[in-house]
């Protein structure tokens, strides 16, 4: 292992094996805990795609909100299930089946095609024309900021989805995705989150799936592992700390590298990327 691999497992918090009932309490005890120091918080607010990550969060938040629930004596907090779609999500069935497998205290429905729609508008008249991926960005945090909106009106906090494989290449948008208060799985690769889905019970298929981002309209139900050049099973192999092809090591490296900015707050004079 290089130098290089150790310094990007530590700082992502990787593991090269895990105890998956002890990750599962440790991302429940992390949301529990941090409501239970915010006493005005009484939420949490995840948008769901029906994909891998976004299964095991919101499975791990209602899990969550129920022991707290179960604890006050009372239904003091929920976990509220946003779905967010553009039109029609071509994947629609599988989110249905995401969401009866959480079981989350409330379902929302936010359709951000009219809103991103006169975004897109908006810039045209200015004279800007959006490209397919920087309109897919438009929709990323379109989807974000409806998930803000709701967190304030529910007194709630706001999850986010990120992990070690997707921190890894930065394969997420800046303030889209990428933006949220606690990300309980951070710490974990692809395969380690569906151990953690397969001891929860959660229907294969959902688990299994093809992961993609589905933002792109000239690129419908694009792979992920197309989009980035790499496999998410050299990408775990890599944050394991085992060996990789020379190809596999220097994309994740370069990926890495390229996508520093996204895992930064808003650079200052004191940092070292603008020198």
């Amino acid at each position: 292992m290089t130098t290089k691999q150790q310094e990007i497992i530590d700082a992502l918090k990787a593991m090269p094996t895990i105890d998956v009932e002890e990750e599962i309490r440790k991302s429940i005890d992390f949301m529990k805990t941090y409501l239970k120091k915010n006493p005005f918080l009484k939420s949490m607010v995840l948008g769901i795609s029906g994909g891998q990550d976004s299964t095991l969060v919101g499975k791990l938040a209602q899990l969550a909100v129920d022991e707290l629930n179960s604890e006050a004596g009372a239904d003091t907090y929920a976990f509220i299930a946003v779905s967010l779609p553009y039109g029609v999500q071509f994947d629609e069935g599988e989110r249905q089946d995401a969401l009866n497998f959480m079981q989350p205290s409330k379902r929302l429905t936010i359709n951000i095609k009219e809103a991103v729609d006169a975004s897109t508008l908006a810039l045209l008249n200015a004279g800007i024309t959006l490209s397919d991926f920087a309109k897919g960005n438009e929709k990323a945090r379109e989807r974000m900021k409806a998930q803000y909106s709701i967190a304030a009106m529910y007194n709630g906090v706001v999850l986010g989805t990120d992990h070690a494989a997707e921190a890894v290449t930065g394969f997420y948008t800046k303030f889209g995705d990428g933006g949220a208060d606690l990300m309980p799985i951070f710490r974990l690769n692809k395969r380690q989150g569906k151990q953690l889905l397969q001891h929860l019970g959660c229907p294969e298929h959902l688990y299994l799936k093809v992961p993609t981002a589905d933002l792109e309209e000239n690129k419908p139900a694009l792979p992920d592992e197309v989009a980035l050049g790499v496999t998410y099973e050299e990408i775990d192999n890599y944050l394991e700390g085992k060996d990789v092809s020379k190809e596999a090591q220097e994309k994740i490296e370069l990926l890495y590298t390229r996508s520093m900015h996204k895992r930064h707050m808003p650079i200052t004079v004191f940092d070292n990327f603008w020198k």
